[in-house]
């Protein structure tokens, strides 16, 4: 398994251990809840390779523009996008970072954002649809969206 994978399942194993993760929250509650997430997953990963591939600088000198994670080997950057399904995301912002980072020399071939569930068939539009084959044809950048899954719906529970 490889890393990207790897941090998928630490934030699945982190999300399941949250009763009310996929609770909307609302702005405040929500944002406190999110940097909870990112400071327990981000140290998990830590853990886990031995080392720190959070909020990397690659796509030039501005730490705005840090991807969440990146993993050089694997050519892959994962951008931990709760709110991909919502209408307002940084979907497209989080793709410039890809293609800023493959212009700056980073071996970057994927770009795979985690998210709520909501989020693939969000980006099933056309819209999304053809940023995404523009970013593979142009850059050759593979874009995947991926979904943390609810345990207690995958469990049957209501509760």
């Amino acid at each position: 398994m490889g890393k990207s994978e790897h941090l998928i399942r630490l934030a699945q194993q982190i999300a399941d251990q949250r009763p009310r993760f996929f609770q909307r929250k609302g702005a405040g509650k929500g944002d406190k809840d999110t940097n909870s997430f990112m400071g327990e997953l981000r140290a998990r990963a830590r853990q886990a390779f031995g080392r720190d591939s959070s909020e990397q600088i690659i796509s030039g000198e501005n730490t705005k523009l840090a991807v969440d994670f990146f993993f050089p080997h694997e050519g892959t950057i994962v951008e931990i996008a709760l709110r991909l399904r919502n209408p307002q995301s940084e979907f497209e912002r989080d793709i410039l970072k890809a293609v800023m980072a493959k212009e700056e020399g980073r071996n970057v071939r994927r770009l795979v954002f985690l998210s709520k569930p909501g989020a693939a068939k969000r980006h099933t539009q056309p819209s999304s649809q053809t940023i995404m084959s523009w970013l593979q044809r142009n850059h050759e950048i593979e874009v995947s969206i991926r979904e943390l899954s609810d345990r207690h719906l995958r469990e049957g529970s209501t509760g």
